[in-house]
């Protein structure tokens, strides 16, 4: 995947910068992201209350258009 030479000292294994390289090269970073955001409970709620938040604001924009 990677054509330059690995120059690191033997035993030092950066295990999540490794699987980050082989998400971009496979060029699958962003359902990286997801699920990495989804497996974090907090990361979860950020999601949640901002998919909650745009939800929100549709609805009230089509309960706005159909009143005015």
């Amino acid at each position: 995947m990677n054509d330059q030479p690995d120059d690191r000292p033997e035993g030092h294994d950066w295990k999540g910068l490794k699987e980050i390289d082989r998400a971009i090269a496979e060029n699958r970073l962003t359902a990286y992201t997801w699920k990495k955001t989804w497996a974090d409970p907090w990361g979860r709620v950020k999601l949640i209350t901002i998919f909650l938040g745009l939800a929100a604001f549709a609805i009230f924009v089509v309960i706005n258009d159909l009143i005015l």
